[in-house]
């Protein structure tokens, strides 16, 4: 699959969501004390995207 949500734990001992395009890292989310916290964090990412607004910061 070329792209894909990942779940992982980093060094603080925290639930993080990174999103992968072809093996590149995109975007990491905040931490999560627990991973229920970034499961939704991935869902509310999926509903969400398609309203999002495109700005140039220009």
């Amino acid at each position: 699959m070329a792209h894909r949500f990942e779940v992982y734990k980093d060094k603080a001992g925290e639930f993080r969501v990174r999103f992968k395009y072809n093996s590149e890292v995109i975007f990491s989310t905040e931490g999560y004390s627990d991973k229920s916290g970034a499961k939704r964090a991935i869902e509310s990412i999926r509903k969400h995207v398609g309203d999002a607004e495109v700005v140039d910061v220009d």
